[in-house]
């Protein structure tokens, strides 16, 4: 599938938070700020510093890897709204993904199984699913999966 089909029938949950579209030659990233004049890092990217007022801030690409800071499963269907998730719930897993230098990302878990998950394990950056409209575009987010040793070892060698 080339980069045309890909972004003709999928598309991202809202421009400005992830790198899009996916490329094979380089990873997906979250884009975050950092405050020019204090060095604050922010997620989602902010046109002011929170720290420090300044109204300075840069681009900033955050790490694509990280360790599992905290997390819990949702197990049962949020009300709606806010929740505008399927009818058909299935349990989902949230956390915070301590990015090393940067910042603490709330964000879904890939994985809904808290037994196959730990604090400080090694997490990746992922896109997955978050909605189909009615058109048929499938609409991504972003979200962490636990990265295997594999990952580690591809990583390594590049």
């Amino acid at each position: 599938m080339t980069t045309t089909d890909v972004t003709s029938t999928r598309r991202p949950v809202a421009e400005g938070l992830f790198t899009w579209p996916p490329s094979a030659s380089a990873p997906t990233r979250l884009i975050g700020s950092e405050c020019t004049a204090c060095g604050l890092v922010s997620f989602p990217a902010a046109p002011d510093c929170v720290r420090c007022a300044s109204a300075e801030s840069k681009e900033r690409r955050l790490a694509d890897r990280g360790t599992l800071w905290t997390y819990t499963t949702q197990n049962f269907r949020p009300p709606s709204p806010p929740y505008d998730g399927p009818e058909a719930f299935e349990p989902y897993s949230v956390g915070y993904i301590e990015l090393p230098g940067e910042l603490l990302v709330e964000a879904r878990l890939n994985e809904a199984d808290p037994q196959k998950l730990r604090i400080g394990q090694p997490m990746r950056l992922t896109l997955v699913p978050y909605t189909v409209r009615d058109d048929g575009t499938e609409v991504v987010t972003f979200a962490f999966t636990p990265a295997e040793e594999s990952d580690r070892s591809e990583e390594e060698t590049v």
